[in-house]
């Protein structure tokens, strides 16, 4: 059982043409081990390391989160200007932000309509949209 989740973290690896070393696949396996999506920041994937038999330090997380986000297997999302989430979710999505937790979730977008975004200045193109809803409790 353990070798064919290690086989699905490594073709995950793989179809981003990234090689398997072993912290790769520990946080691979942390990321979509379980086949949910989920939203992480170094610092919470880094604590999830601590309970597991490979232990990674906090700079190679932050490295490998970097490095997947690059490849595309993750999205990262920026709240506040310096925080940032890593979504296993990489399709075009709208998120909710938890000020006072400070958790980010999906959001439901059969509701969200962008009519018109404003036209990318000469020599760029628009790469992806980030929509992050903010909620305070009430």
């Amino acid at each position: 059982m353990m070798q064919e989740k290690r086989q699905t973290e490594a073709e995950w690896l793989s179809s981003a043409g990234l090689r398997p070393t072993r912290q790769r696949l520990a946080l691979a396996h942390l990321l979509i081990g379980d086949g949910q999506h989920r939203h992480v920041t170094a610092e919470s994937l880094y604590e999830a390391t601590r309970d597991g038999a490979d232990k990674v330090s906090l700079a190679t997380v932050y490295n490998t989160l970097r490095v997947f986000s690059d490849a595309g297997l993750l999205r990262e999302i920026t709240v506040n200007g310096a925080r940032s989430y890593f979504d296993t979710n990489v399709t075009n999505h709208p998120h909710f932000f938890w000020e006072d937790t400070e958790e980010l979730m999906d959001a439901p977008d059969e509701d969200l309509k962008i009519a018109q975004l404003p036209e990318a200045p000469a020599g760029a193109e628009i790469a992806k949209v980030d929509v992050v809803i903010r909620l305070r409790r009430s």
